[in-house]
């Protein structure tokens, strides 16, 4: 399988900014569409495949140049869902837009499909089917058989932090780092070596920090502004803080209204150097990436 890292200068290459739906070919833009009846962003107005698919190409023609399925929230107090229910919200979709992609469909041509899934048996059904990238909240820790499936497909993979030994139900629960930069810094390097281990090309990794994961706005404060160090490990920084609970703790804004603040996050850390934005409203991020290549002065 080709490799979908294709790297220059931190951005999918060679893929132009119109290609991408004219978002800066600098960056690349990932739109959410949460297959699920209880996303704490949309509340499931996509959960059915119908709603799920118009909304993913509403989101390409807005210029997601990956768009991200997931079929079980993962947001801090989610109960489980059985691996069968997640695979039936997610299959049908990915296989229709992967299909569609195939055929020439011109909303969906240069899209790369992401699902986000810790479950090995999602992972491989979709794979299968088309799917292009495995947004793996666990790092293969919930369910190990899933390093396997990353190994024998070797899909783009993005690897996240998540406090080690916690789940969606009992992350939150009073996290506690000596110091959090470091210790993020240290489970990518032994993820990332298990991974390489087991088959997976480090080429092929990409890491999330995991803001809202297991941490306190503090812990997600540190994180953002020590962003050069996750960016000096070499691999592309995948952000997502789009509507995130660190902005009701910071700014007292409730979900409906974090969305000039994802921006603003958005703008400021991508003038970092953060590459890969994974957002819910993909036509006012791409704005803010606009003004953030604009007005930066990049020396590459």
């Amino acid at each position: 399988m080709t490799p979908v890292w294709m790297l220059r200068h931190g951005a999918f290459s060679p893929v132009s900014s119109e290609k991408q739906g004219g978002t800066p070919s600098r960056f690349t833009l990932w739109g959410v569409v949460n297959v699920t009846p209880d996303s704490f962003s949309d509340g499931g107005r996509h959960a059915d495949e119908g709603a799920a698919l118009s909304h993913a190409r509403k989101l390409a023609r807005e210029g997601a140049r990956i768009l991200d399925f997931g079929g079980a929230s993962s947001r801090p107090g989610a109960e489980d869902v059985p691996a069968e229910k997640e695979l039936a919200r997610v299959l049908g979709v990915t296989r229709a837009v992967c299909g569609l992609r195939d055929a020439g469909d011109a909303d969906f041509a240069c899209r790369l499909v992401s699902v986000d899934t810790w479950r090995a048996l999602v992972a491989a059904r979709t794979l299968e089917a088309g799917a292009d990238i495995i947004n793996d909240i666990s790092a293969c820790s919930w369910e190990p058989e899933l390093m396997d499936v990353a190994a024998q497909y070797r899909p783009g993979y993005v690897l996240m932090h998540c406090l080690p030994g916690t789940t969606p139900g009992t992350m939150q629960k009073a996290p506690r780092y000596e110091n959090v930069t470091d210790e993020v810094i240290a489970f990518f390097e032994e993820r990332m070596a298990a991974l390489v281990k087991a088959g997976l090309p480090e080429e092929h990794i990409a890491l999330d920090p995991g803001i809202g994961f297991g941490k306190t706005a503090e812990h997600n404060s540190s994180l953002l502004r020590d962003m050069e160090r996750l960016l000096a490990l070499g691999r592309p920084v995948l952000l997502g803080v789009s509507r995130k609970s660190l902005f009701g703790d910071l700014l007292g804004l409730d979900v409906a209204h974090r969305g000039e603040a994802t921006n603003v996050c958005t703008a400021l850390l991508a003038a970092r150097g953060v590459r890969h934005h994974r957002v819910h409203d993909v036509c006012s991020a791409r704005q803010a990436l606009t003004l953030a290549e604009r007005f930066t002065p990049w020396k590459d």
